[in-house]
């Protein structure tokens, strides 16, 4: 871990901190409208000017068709009339253009709120994807830069006057856009001399960003611009706050600008003393080192370290008529990780349902039984071993199901779920039929999570690669479902002696003997992920990486179906 002494008194150089003003590209755009509505009102005219080091680069313009009569008191305003639009192209037509013109540019307006609101919408409207620029709102800079003595209003046609600008602001969109553009050119002479020299620096002197916020930006300084992990630092070294980057010091500068609205997050902010950082090789090891960082330190301002033990197991207890009991710790043959108990006792229901597992939680003696039957047993759904009305050899069977259907081994009773689901929806009993759904999808989820999590855990080495996007190789060395190394090969470098050196110096793993390996549920999810993308590629294992024939993998594509049926209940259950 690195850590840095006096960050506060690092300044950066200005090409550090972004894009400079005199490379950035601004498309200032003003607009005409019918109204102040964007979703009811249209736009009657628009005007940009892209600028860039104090220079035009070109200039877009025309009048709107808004397919519908323009108001008096807006073409008293604007002096544009219904005859002088009646030619004019639609919208529609004129979008396409302006978003080519305007593409990878930062937005500027006088007012941008009003303008970006009718741009949005009309993206919305015609199918065109908002491609969400930085934007500036000469408006909140002048408010920010200029004092009420010296301009009263921030009106245009005040501020044109008070910069000089060469063009009279009229209500006419180019007219108006080209004098924004003097105004904006003012206003980035103001903010230049008090060392506002990159774009990134224009946001952060927003008025959103707090004092503190602004006073430690130095402590990025030292950052490099390379993956890994974060650290903010209390005055007590104790951690704050961690977090993962594929660009360390991008990543924490946001901190320290306008785009940190989060007031724990700025809270955190005005705590920390420094920022210490781990460099990773690539972002599945800057994960897996955030999981055990929040794991190690619990800092106080990580929402996932409020309850970090918040997964879930599903256990037959060990007693003769055996139940199932949700507990926090994994033993061997229990079903999990589940994320929640409330999805636990989820899957408790449905295993009962399709395995017969007895539902009370009373012990049962097996030879003294002394219950009396419950409801569940005149319903037919429990055969009350609880009043000697089942014995043990008549319930084994049960728990074997269980046992089977939880290691991969049995389907079978998905299939019988599934075919009482299609018999109440063919008797019309569609209620019914969806508690049934419901009940099969959420045991299905956990199943195959469970069996396909148990099944990377399982294996003693996996060493896995991705290509780096630049002709070299992210490699990762997975020992029973735990990140033990990680490394890359560039362009030009050789791959399999980098495996080798990453094979030799990984971590040595020890197994446990429950059903992940011992192994953290958010580790071996997360690295599982990253061994599912298209386009990573196994190198070599030290046994084949396989699941159960009849594991729940197979009902997938059943799954795939039902979550579509009903998109709200996917994102509950999850």
């Amino acid at each position: 871990m690195t850590t840095a002494s006096e960050t506060t008194q690092v300044q950066l150089a200005f090409d550090e901190l972004g894009t400079p003003l005199r490379d950035t590209t601004f498309v200032v755009v003003d607009l005409e409208t019918t109204g102040g509505s964007a979703e009811q009102d249209a736009i009657t005219e628009i005007g940009a000017v892209k600028v860039r080091g104090g220079e035009v680069l070109g200039e877009f313009a025309t009048l709107v068709d808004p397919g519908r009569g323009i108001p008096p008191e807006i073409v008293s305003i604007t002096g544009i009339t219904d005859a002088m639009v009646s030619a004019a192209p639609t919208f529609e037509h004129v979008l396409p253009a302006f978003l080519e013109f305007a593409s990878g540019a930062v937005f500027v307006a006088h007012n941008s709120g009003f303008d970006m609101t009718f741009l949005k919408e009309a993206c919305k409207r015609y199918g065109y994807p908002w491609p969400k620029p930085a934007v500036v709102c000469t408006v909140k800079l002048a408010r920010r830069v200029l004092t009420r003595d010296e301009a009263p209003s921030c009106r245009l046609s005040a501020l044109a006057q008070l910069f000089h600008a060469r063009t009279t602001p009229n209500h006419r969109a180019l007219a108006d856009a080209r004098a924004t553009v003097d105004v904006l050119h003012g206003l980035l002479e103001r903010v230049g001399s008090i060392g506002v020299q990159s774009l990134e620096e224009l946001m952060d002197y927003l008025p959103e960003v707090t004092a503190t916020q602004r006073r430690k930006r130095g402590m990025a300084a030292h950052l490099p611009e390379e993956p890994g992990v974060y650290l903010f630092m209390g005055p007590r070294e104790e951690v704050l706050y961690v977090g993962t980057a594929t660009n360390l010091r991008r990543r924490v500068r946001q901190y320290f600008t306008a785009s940190e609205t989060r007031p724990r997050l700025r809270e955190m902010v005005a705590l920390a003393s420094r920022v210490d950082f781990v460099t990773c090789a690539h972002p599945l090891e800057a994960q897996v080192r955030e999981l055990r960082l929040l794991s190690a330190h619990k800092p106080s301002y990580n929402r996932r370290s409020r309850n970090p033990n918040h997964s879930w197991w599903l256990t037959l207890t060990d007693e003769p008529f055996p139940r199932l009991s949700v507990v926090r710790t994994p033993r061997p043959g229990a079903l999990g990780p589940i994320r929640s108990r409330r999805m636990a006792d989820d899957v408790v229901l449905a295993l009962q349902e399709v395995t017969g597992i007895r539902p009370c939680t009373q012990r049962i003696s097996a030879t003294r039984p002394t219950g009396k039957p419950c409801a569940l047993a005149e319903l037919h759904r429990c055969q009350a071993p609880c009043a000697g009305r089942q014995s043990v050899e008549e319930y084994a069977p049960f728990v074997v199901t269980a046992q089977e259907l939880v290691a991969g081994l049995r389907t079978r009773p998905l299939a019988e779920l599934a075919s009482r689901m299609e018999v109440l929806a063919q008797a019309q009993r569609y209620e019914q039929a969806a508690v049934e759904r419901d009940r099969l999808a959420v045991l299905v989820r956990a199943l195959d999570r469970a069996q396909r999590l148990g099944s990377l855990a399982a294996l003693a080495e996996v060493v896995a690669a991705r290509s780096d996007g630049k002709g070299g190789w992210l490699f990762a060395v997975i020992r029973y479902g735990r990140l033990a190394s990680a490394g890359v090969a560039p362009r030009g470098v050789r791959p399999m002696p980098v495996v080798a050196q990453l094979v030799a110096a990984a971590e040595t793993v020890l197994p446990s003997d429950d059903p992940l390996r011992g192994a953290s549920p958010e580790e071996l999810g997360v690295v599982l992920r990253w061994l599912d993308q298209p386009g990573t590629r196994l190198v070599q294992t030290s046994e084949p990486w396989w699941q159960p024939v009849r594991s729940a993998g197979r009902w997938r594509s059943w799954l795939a179906r039902a979550e579509a049926a009903v998109p709200r209940q996917r994102t509950t259950s999850e």
